[in-house]
């Protein structure tokens, strides 16, 4: 089959070649994939990470129709239209039986852990495979176990409820655009800090601008600021994010991409009993229900590239004319 595929870290090293067929056990499927994502966990893993195996196929976020299926399987058939829980887990330590394989204590990731994803097919256990919803589109289905996982779980951790004021951070990013339509989803009013208009389409009760921030949510929520928080980004937005939580709010992050290093104001921490929230994608449950209520959610595409464009598509990953999702077509 072809893939794309580095035997070492950097971006000059993926290659579009041919690789091995995927072969399937009793518990395993094939997956044609149809569609892939384009997530900064790639970029990183091509990078950086020490990924397995290698030569290593990258790609976190894919769906796709099965083409096989192993003697033991039950849950899918043939033809079906499928996406993937991402997280690899054993099911037997203490995080997975409390139900937090997102954290299994020896687990990993498809597509880092194991190959991904960015290839024409893909051999997975059946325990990581989800029919997909008719509704749904392949942008959409290759969206849901990274970018639309992580919002959902976020706000679930954060215990956001009908009412409260939800501040976004990176508003328009692969999972900004979910915590936008997600926090209408649990009843919030969503103020979204970006310079892009069409997130009010996506339900963002108002879209501000980052050097305005905290003058406008202040001037919203009538001086009671936010009661969560969410900044995907890191340092470089941190303390503005900070500056807007209220009393008693939350503060989750889960990203990096512009710095990981921050300092944070003690007293501001305590006094205003500020809880800060460290999450990561979500739990088998949390994608179940993110299966049946994200069945209306819209995916904004920017583009999509033929795999063998991968190289170009991981560098457009951070280009400041990009404007919604990128994606690979086997």
């Amino acid at each position: 089959m072809k893939a794309l595929a580095f035997d070492k870290n950097g971006i000059e090293n993926l290659k579009f070649t041919d690789y091995r067929d995927p072969e399937i056990g009793n518990h395993e499927v094939l997956i044609r994939v149809k569609l892939a994502g384009v997530n900064p966990v790639d970029y990183y893993t091509v990078e950086r990470l020490k990924a397995n195996p290698i030569p290593h196929i990258p790609g976190v976020e894919f769906s796709g129709e099965i083409a096989k299926v192993g003697d033991h399987v039950r849950s899918v058939s043939v033809g079906d239209k499928v996406t993937i829980y991402g997280r690899i887990f054993d099911g037997t330590c203490d995080m997975c039986m409390a139900g937090y394989e997102t954290v299994c204590r020896n687990g990993g990731r498809i597509g880092v852990d194991a190959n991904g994803g960015w290839a024409e097919y893909i051999a997975v256990e059946e325990k990581y495979v989800f029919k997909l919803p008719n509704e749904y589109t392949w942008e959409m289905g290759s969206s849901l176990t990274v970018a639309a996982l992580t919002a959902y779980h976020a706000l679930k951790e954060a215990q956001l409820r009908p009412s409260q004021t939800l501040v976004i951070f990176g508003a328009s990013g692969n999972t900004g655009m979910f915590l936008v339509q997600l926090g209408k989803k649990f009843g919030a009013k969503v103020i979204a800090v970006s310079k892009k208009s069409w997130l009010r389409e996506y339900g963002a009760d108002f879209v501000v601008d980052y050097n305005e921030v905290e003058e406008k949510v202040k001037e919203i929520t009538n001086g009671k600021m936010a009661d969560v928080v969410v900044n995907s980004l890191g340092e470089q937005l941190w303390d503005k994010s900070f500056s807007v939580v209220g009393i008693r709010g939350k503060l989750v992050t889960f990203g990096t991409l512009l710095g990981g290093n921050v300092k944070v104001d003690l007293s501001q921490l305590y006094s205003k009993h500020i809880s800060i929230l460290g999450v990561n994608r979500g739990n088998r449950k949390d994608f179940v229900e993110l299966l049946d209520i994200c069945k209306d959610c819209k995916v904004k595409t920017w583009k999509i590239f033929k795999l063998e464009e991968g190289k170009q598509a991981l560098k457009e990953l951070f280009s400041k004319e990009r404007d919604g999702r990128i994606f690979l077509s086997p």
